[in-house]
């Protein structure tokens, strides 16, 4: 005998079916897949479409109509679809999650339809405590009128009707409003819900004896003249968008089923403000704030397009983001790009006007976009020592570009450099530096430099060795003042002459002056690992102009401490000229500048009235 105990044979485990809970199913369609109960309109119209598109692929003749009627209680929508059979209703409108609308074997989506997740109906019970369906299928003629009769408890019956309950293929669907869900199926609101979702669905859609359908969609809308036509767009995205716009784009990408119009913006807009956009599937509105549907670069524009090819969320109020979205967005780009080059070569009166509002969309464009660049350079405005000019004009001017990319080292820097004959951009706007770096490679041969405060010291005429050595006191006096500011002080001859003096620094000076103040401000430990860090980054400097009457006066005195309030002030009128933020120790430094004048200006430099 087997020395092991032999075991009995194991029972395989009993299968179960899950439990819905449809109260609760419902509360999940209501406030998290669904953004507002206003789509149960939309996914009545979509079965009743859907059913007349299946209908239609076998009777290409057969009767296309939708009717709504509404008296705030009740609703009912009758469609000339498809219709039902007894075991349809069973197998599908009892079955959550099981749809009609999808292939067999592989279950792929049939792409002639409007909906594809089996859930539609359930929609429905976010505003509705009971449902009645009463259908009869085109496919089975023999079979009678089946009835399903649903309850927001998840409790259903089906029967069959006698003939005359539905003489006709088709269904009806009939909604009594639950507890407080009333006024979504007044005739009003019933009305403006149709005309939002349907208006350019491709079937008769009547709310009562009122169309929905507004077809063709006013981008195919013939017109007797383009300018006409820019009038009607116009007026339609005032209508839709609440704007006139600056002007309209064709959006029409045959390949990828794509037809609309993109609306340019008025007025600027922040990069960083999401674009949204009204898309239309296959006639049907699926989203008011498509925020992926165009590059980042183009939110200058709002687009409304009906499309057969994306494809919608499970909710169908948002786009799948797959390769075919990212297709169509690069093809709309390119519509949008196209219109621009259109505009540079041939109407450059409205490219102005456009670039007057949106430059900064098409230079965030022209940053990844060689060709872009080189069609909008003769346009682009930009902030420079001469004005503002294009890229082009200045270059023509300026052997060489300088550049700053800072908004307050421009500032600072903009009024000697011009007076000394240097051109300067200003690159401390959005996208603007990145721009000038790119210029060569548009324009061959152009040079470009950025610029630093040891260029602009350089470009200033150096003082008389001899009269230098004779302020070299003033000078050792006025070190001494600013050196625990991390600023030197040096003298050059410069013009204007009304500008006493200039403070000089950039990134890497403020990078140190930064490093220090932490480091004063921090523990043993932390003071330690900054001044660690401490390296020869170049300190800032305060340029006192010889020229200067009121220089030459100040480099005369003979008291130190005098000498320190002075250079004190001068250094704090510079900060002020420059446009710089004031630290702590900057404002310390003016009001105690500014009370040391008034003590020198009542008593005397010598302590006498």
């Amino acid at each position: 005998m087997d020395s092991q105990t032999s075991q009995p044979p194991q029972a395989s485990p009993s299968p179960h079916t899950f439990q819905v809970d449809l109260r609760g199913l419902v509360d999940l369609l209501s406030h998290h897949l669904y953004s507002s109960p206003k789509v149960y309109l939309r996914e009545l119209l979509q079965n009743a479409v859907d059913a007349i598109t299946a209908r239609r692929a076998e009777q290409p003749g057969a009767p296309a109509r939708v009717r709504l009627h509404a008296d705030g209680r009740t609703l009912r929508v009758d469609d000339t679809g498809v219709g039902l059979t007894e075991s349809d209703v069973h197998g599908l409108l009892a079955t959550i999650g099981r749809s009609s609308k999808r292939a067999d074997g592989l279950q792929e989506a049939r792409s002639d339809f409007l909906g594809q997740f089996g859930i539609g109906l359930l929609a429905c019970f976010v505003v509705a405590e009971r449902i009645r369906v009463v259908s009869r299928s085109a496919r089975a003629p023999g079979a009678p009128p089946v009835e399903w009769t649903a309850r927001d408890d998840g409790s259903y019956t089906v029967r069959t009707l006698p003939e005359s309950a539905r003489p006709e293929p088709g269904t009806t669907v009939h909604l009594v409003a639950r507890a407080g869900a009333g006024e979504w199926l007044t005739p009003e609101r019933v009305r403006t819900l149709a005309r939002d979702f349907g208006s350019l669905l491709p079937y008769d859609v009547r709310v009562g004896d009122e169309p929905v359908t507004d077809l063709p969609a006013p981008w195919d809308r013939p017109h007797p003249s383009p300018a006409a036509r820019r009038v009607a767009l116009a007026r339609h995205c005032q209508g839709l968008f609440g704007f006139t716009p600056l002007d309209s784009i064709d959006l029409n990408v045959p390949l990828a089923g794509v037809r609309g119009v993109a609306y340019v913006l008025p007025a600027a807009v922040s990069p960083a403000q999401r674009a949204t956009h009204r898309v239309h599937l296959k006639g049907m509105l699926l989203t008011e704030r498509a925020e992926q549907l165009l590059p980042d670069w183009a939110f200058f524009v709002r687009c409304v397009l009906d499309t057969d090819s994306l494809r919608p969320t499970a909710s169908r109020e948002s786009l799948y983001e797959d390769e075919t979205l990212a297709a169509v967005r690069e093809a709309l780009g390119e519509r949008i790009r196209s219109w621009l080059t259109g505009l540079a070569a041939n109407d450059p009166e409205r490219l102005a006007a456009f670039l007057s509002v949106h430059h900064l969309g098409v230079k965030s464009l022209a940053r990844h976009d060689t060709e872009m660049l080189r069609t909008m350079l003769p346009w682009l405005p930009f902030e420079t020592t001469d004005g503002r000019l294009s890229l082009e004009e200045f270059a023509q001017r300026h052997p060489v570009v300088h550049f700053t990319r800072a908004v307050e080292e421009y500032r600072q820097v903009a009024p000697i450099a011009s007076a000394q004959g240097i051109g300067v951009v200003n690159g401390g706007y959005t996208y603007d530096s990145d721009l000038v770096e790119a210029l060569p490679s548009v324009r061959p041969g152009t040079v470009v430099a950025e610029l630093d405060a040891d260029t602009v010291t350089a470009h200033l005429d150096a003082v008389d060795p001899a009269e230098e050595l004779a302020l070299s006191g003033f000078l050792a006096a006025a070190r001494a003042r600013l050196d625990p500011l991390g600023c030197d002080v040096v003298l050059r001859a410069f013009h204007p002459l009304s500008v006493p003096a200039l403070h000089l620094d950039d990134r890497a000076a403020r990078h140190e002056q930064a490093r220090a103040e932490a480091e004063e401000q921090a523990d043993d430990l932390w003071a330690g690992i900054l001044g660690s860090l401490r390296g020869s980054a170049p300190r800032a400097r305060l340029v006192l102009n010889h020229l200067n009457p009121l220089i030459r006066r100040i480099g005369a005195l003979k008291d130190a401490e005098l000498i320190g309030t002075a250079t004190e002030s001068l250094y704090g009128q510079a900060l002020l000229m420059a446009q710089r933020p004031l630290r702590p120790a900057d404002s310390a430094l003016l009001n105690r500048a500014f009370i040391g004048l008034l003590e020198w200006a009542t008593h005397g430099e010598d302590g006498h009235r």
